[in-house]
């Protein structure tokens, strides 16, 4: 097996490395609460997802 012999520069690792970024996750804003909801998933306030409720919320008490 094969193994380098010379070493690669600061630049050309870096080049290999650009596009490892991340992503920002989708977020979409709750038609019925307008609270803010990860996209294509129920909303966890109130419960509801594409304009039904299908999902019983229980609120937290003090």
């Amino acid at each position: 097996m094969a193994n380098p012999t010379h070493r690669h520069t600061r630049s050309r690792r870096d080049k290999r490395r650009a596009n490892w970024k991340g992503t920002m996750p989708s977020i979409a804003e709750c038609p019925e609460c307008k609270e803010l909801k990860a996209a294509h998933k129920a909303c966890g306030s109130c419960g509801s997802y594409n304009g039904k409720k299908i999902l019983d919320v229980v609120s937290k008490e003090a």
